[in-house]
């Protein structure tokens, strides 16, 4: 009876351990955190088996450390991604309201200054009398050179008036005339004939535009005196000869001399002062004292 009890009991016990196992480990692990942490506040050392626990958890503690430092990461990338294009946003419309005001600084000053520069031609040639007008078209072809600018019949802009720079260098003159418009032909078209006069030798002739010159930026001063001795770099004024332009406006230099095929007659190529391509602002001169 003692033995067969003795092995009846050892059966009860495998079974017990066998359908209960889990929750015993489950139980025991449970104690030894609760051990470890009580060591941990008691100032003490965790026993053996809390160290095994710990060695065995400590990745995954890791993993879910590093998931959430991940985690954080992204939630911070993301929100601070918003708030920099924000602030990129912010600085791209500072950067072009400066640039406006910067381009507007720019334009005044250029404005003021060629205010200036009229009031100095208006001190010189007090007989003048302007009209300001903007350039708002160019030609574009090969057969003309002309300028469309802002003014027209109603500022009394006419026909055959000169336009000038504000420093009074020649532009060309004033061919056709609307209500708010005006077309000028620039001092290179083959249209433009006036009169010029070479300042150092005071030799005379007839500013003219040329078709093989035109595509240069080039013109004429045509029926040259043969005595005339004028050089490269010579000024060009305008003569006044005719009453029909005013004299003294700045036409620009002499590049060479030549002699047309018959002989007969001498021809200087001029280089206008006047750059056609950047201007923005020209002055007409509705009247002068002849």
């Amino acid at each position: 009876h003692t033995v067969h009890g003795r092995e009846k009991g050892a059966r009860n016990v495998k079974d017990f351990l066998r359908q209960n196992g889990i929750l015993l480990v489950i139980i025991a692990l449970l104690l030894t955190i609760l051990i470890g942490v009580g060591t941990a506040f008691m100032g003490g050392n965790a026993d053996p088996l809390s160290n095994v626990v710990n060695t065995v958890t400590s990745p995954i503690r890791n993993g879910i450390a590093a998931a959430a430092d991940w985690a954080e990461g992204v939630y911070n990338y993301v929100f601070r991604y918003g708030q920099i294009q924000e602030e990129l946003d912010s600085l791209r419309a500072q950067v072009a309201e400066l640039e406006d005001q910067v381009r507007e600084g720019q334009e005044a000053a250029k404005q003021n200054e060629r205010l200036r520069e009229l009031l100095d031609l208006q001190a010189k040639r007090e007989d003048f009398v302007f009209e300001s007008a903007r350039v708002t078209g160019r030609s574009t072809d090969n057969w003309a050179s002309t300028l469309t600018i802002s003014k027209g019949t109603s500022a009394g802009v006419e026909a055959g008036d000169c336009v000038v720079t504000s420093t009074g260098v020649l532009v060309g003159v004033v061919s056709k005339v609307g209500l708010n418009w005006s077309t000028v032909s620039t001092i290179i078209n083959t249209d433009i004939e006036i009169g010029g006069i070479v300042t150092r030798t005071y030799s005379a002739g007839v500013l003219e535009g040329d078709f093989a010159l035109m595509g240069q930026g080039r013109m004429k001063l045509s029926y040259l005196p043969h005595s005339a001795q004028l050089v490269s770099g010579d000024e060009v004024l305008t003569s006044g000869k005719g009453d029909v332009f005013p004299s003294g406006l700045v036409v620009g230099t002499v590049e060479a001399v030549f002699t047309d095929p018959s002989g007969m007659n001498r021809y200087a190529v001029v280089e206008p002062d006047v750059d056609l391509d950047s201007l923005v602002e020209v002055f007409v001169i509705k009247s002068f004292d002849i």
